[in-house]
């Protein structure tokens, strides 16, 4: 692949992260055990994600400082703003996902 191209896949990839955050930003009702149980991640794997990624680059970034990226404000902010208490069905799906094979 070309420098040009790995730039525009990489300009791309940031278009898309961009979309995927203003998506979750407009939809606070969707909480993040819901996302780990139906999709296996959730904001706060974004975040961590996104720390890491900082750190390969030698870029010194706080987990608070991802979560607020990601979140659009501090995330106790927006735990206070938007956090439900899971329901018991979704706190024991998100309980069988956890446990590692047999």
């Amino acid at each position: 692949m070309s420098e040009q191209d790995e730039n525009l896949r990489r300009d791309l990839d940031a278009a898309a992260f961009r979309r995927l955050l203003a998506h979750l930003a407009a939809h606070p009702e969707v909480q993040n055990i819901e996302m780990m149980n139906l999709a296996g991640f959730c904001r706060n794997c974004l975040a961590n994600w996104r720390q890491e990624a900082a750190a390969e680059r030698g870029i010194s970034m706080t987990k608070d400082e991802a979560r607020a990226e990601v979140y659009g404000m501090p995330y106790e902010d927006w735990r206070k703003l938007h956090q439900r208490e899971a329901s018991p069905e979704a706190q024991a799906a998100f309980a069988a996902r956890e446990k590692p094979p047999s």
